[in-house]
């Protein structure tokens, strides 16, 4: 692939990003490779100094064979290469990147969720659908997996809801030209705030909810900012679809007016949610029939003409526990029908859905019920501890839960109150603790909550806190290990530090407990 100096230029004026230029004579006016870490550089490549720069990444950019470099200063160490000056380096990368990946978004029916909550579930069940729907021809970028081709090599852990958008149109790239048409994607609110998706428009962007998180220093510095940059996402969508029952549904609903017109507009909602604000007439709405914690089932009607012209309403059922998951269910059917699927594959689809590391569960003998979820907000935690205390009102909960260092700071509260408002007993320890100490994130989090009505133990060892939480349980008990899901990796000072997951430590302590 290359990329000729004049294209970036001219794309970096039409957005009114270019500062300056300076393209000497003595270097060939083209870039073969592109790169953001200094590592990757390579002959006759473009090196952004974005991030956390350090003037000398880009000497060693430089040794590695990098021609041009592009920044929003001039460095000495760039002297006699390529330079390109620009008011904001992170979009300016999200557009060369694109442009040097020859723009694969073109290419892909692109749906994008987001959400406080839900991202992740709503992303596999569409996956789940569109995969044997589209032939295998559906790419899944989330939280968890990311999935860019048919083989099964292409298929690996991710480490951003959102990557860095270089990464990101490189795997549009691979995904293309590995035969995919169509792509399910999550998108966070640190994507816009970052920058990581500028210029990115998608076909069909979904609003699932809004409430107060990534909230710190270094992420929103408050809600106002953390609500614009998630209703970025309506803006540049062509098709919105947005649960009515959402918090702050008008600004919402005014977001996707934007740039979408009424009939692209979709709301959905369960069967007895009035809105308290005047909006058109919710196009679906759906009822709870059954829910358990083995499946769900539930109806979805369409009520509005543009509804009934798609193929979502149905009976449907769930192969996953809590009717908490059914919202997400109505997005993926309503999401997978504007992309061509049929109301079989879509009821196939939702029935077979398997998403890592939410509501795995192991049943014992003699410890209750054991559930690792990847439940990491106040939103998420409360949808899933009342599912499961109206499902055994009488069962005492154990719950083991820490919150991540140097983001998600307000989540700490919220995890202090969700513990108080339904657990019996509460195991506070590490959760991808960055930099921070975990000691005193728990005791963050203990400070949040009623020790009337907790038992708090703080145990920062994640694997001895499931295990005091699990051998403290008895045969009619519910034992709750959130946060951390299917993630293999505890984020230490930096480092990806290997970890066995929620549950695989779960079921070693219990055979340990029968043996």
């Amino acid at each position: 692939m290359q990329l000729q100096f004049a294209e970036i230029t001219n794309l970096l004026n039409e957005h009114q990003l270019l500062v300056k230029s300076v393209l000497p004579d003595t270097i060939k006016p083209q870039v073969s490779a592109i790169a953001y870490d200094s590592r990757k550089s390579s002959a006759d490549s473009l090196f952004f100094c974005k991030g956390a720069f350090k003037s000398e990444y880009l000497t060693t950019a430089r040794q590695n064979g990098a021609t041009a470099y592009m920044a929003e200063q001039e460095f000495a160490e760039g002297a006699g290469l390529a330079t390109f000056v620009v008011t904001n380096i992170q979009k300016a990368m999200s557009l060369i990147s694109a442009a040097y990946y020859g723009f694969p978004q073109n290419k892909l029916f692109i749906i994008a969720y987001t959400g406080t909550k839900g991202k992740t579930t709503s992303s596999y069940f569409t996956h789940n659908i569109l995969k044997p729907a589209t032939n295998n021809q559906t790419a899944l970028f989330s939280t968890i997996d990311r999935i860019v081709g048919p083989r099964p090599e292409q298929e690996f852990k991710s480490h951003l809801t959102t990557p860095e958008s270089l990464d990101l149109f490189h795997d549009m790239r691979t995904a293309v030209d590995s035969g995919m048409t169509h792509l399910v994607m999550e998108v966070s609110s640190q994507a816009y705030k970052k920058n990581r998706v500028y210029g990115l428009h998608f076909d069909v962007g979904v609003f699932l909810n809004i409430t107060p998180d990534h909230i710190g220093p270094t992420e929103h510095p408050n809600f106002a900012d953390y609500l614009h940059c998630k209703l970025q996402l309506l803006v540049n969508s062509r098709i919105c679809v947005l649960n009515a029952e959402t918090d702050h549904l008008n600004e919402v609903y005014q977001a996707a007016q934007t740039t979408s017109q009424p009939e692209d507009i979709y709301l959905f909602a369960k069967q007895d949610f009035q809105p308290a604000q005047a909006l058109p007439t919710i196009d679906f709405r759906y009822q709870s029939e059954e829910a358990d914690l083995t499946a769900s089932q539930f109806k979805l009607y369409a009520k509005t003409a543009k509804a009934q012209a798609l193929t979502a309403s149905g009976q449907y059922k769930l192969s996953l526990p809590g009717n908490f998951n059914e919202s997400n269910a109505v997005a993926a059917a309503i999401t997978a029908s504007l992309a061509g699927a049929s109301t079989a594959a879509i009821q196939k689809g939702l029935a077979t859905a398997y998403v890592p590391g939410r509501m795995e569960s192991l049943q014992t003998p003699d410890h209750g019920t054991i559930y690792a979820d990847y439940a990491h907000n106040y939103a998420s935690m409360k949808a899933l501890l009342s599912f499961l205390e109206g499902q055994q009102p009488d069962a005492k909960v154990i719950v083991v839960v820490g919150s991540p260092g140097n983001k998600g700071v307000s989540r700490r509260a919220g995890f202090g109150k969700v513990l108080t408002e339904y657990a019996d007993v509460a195991f506070l320890t590490a959760d991808d603790p960055g930099f921070e100490d975990p000691l005193k994130i728990a005791q963050e989090i203990d400070t949040h909550v009623d020790h009337s009505k907790v038992k708090v133990t703080i145990e920062v060892d994640r694997k001895k806190a499931i295990a005091a939480a699990i051998t403290a349980s008895t045969a009619k008990d519910i034992v709750v290990l959130a946060g951390k899901g299917d993630d293999a990796f505890q984020k230490v000072n930096g480092v990806d530090t290997p970890y066995p997951t929620d549950m695989v430590v779960a079921k070693e302590i219990v055979r340990g407990l029968q043996a």
